[in-house]
């Protein structure tokens, strides 16, 4: 049994350094519409996507060495963590619980840095559709009736400062 819990434990490691990097990745993210660097922000969202593949991989990794774990002591297989700690040998529960506690915890980071970046990027979608609307409004710019003449909107136009802001 001491491998099997040994290897619960490696598996949360690795969740936790996964979650870590997926953390980083996002923090890149966030940077990136922060510094208006469209390039690196395609790189980021690639990097974020293979990140949380990793993540995805670790999560089925740790489940499967949870429920061999459940099965070895005799819990059924959708035991909770908790009723798993307390079925431990003493001497991993503090260890396990902490490496689960750290994990919820990173994991929650994650999911709040997502939201932020998600409203970063909707904010930026936002302007961009706002300024372009202005932008290619009838009426503004340099349009030309069938005469050849310039365009004249009947209703007064706001200026582009005006529009945007």
């Amino acid at each position: 049994m001491k491998m099997i819990i040994e290897n619960l434990v490696r598996a949360l490691r690795e969740e936790l350094q996964d979650y870590g990097e997926l953390l980083a990745r996002l923090d890149e993210e966030q940077a990136c519409v922060l510094r208006r660097a469209p390039d690196g922000l395609l790189s980021a969202v690639d990097s974020i996507e293979e990140q949380s593949l990793t993540v995805q991989r670790s999560r089925a990794s740790r489940e499967e060495c949870r429920n061999l774990l459940a099965s070895e002591l005799n819990l059924p297989p959708d035991a909770s963590f908790k009723a798993l700690i307390e079925a431990l040998p003493a001497d991993y529960r503090p260890l396990v619980s902490a490496l689960m506690d750290e994990n919820n915890e990173l994991l929650r980071r994650v999911q709040q840095r997502a939201r932020q970046n998600h409203l970063l990027l909707s904010r930026s979608v936002q302007l961009m559709q706002s300024f372009l609307g202005t932008l290619f409004q009838v009426g503004h710019g340099s349009t030309y009736d069938q005469s050849g003449g310039a365009y004249r909107p009947l209703a007064a136009s706001h200026s582009l400062y005006e529009a945007v802001g």
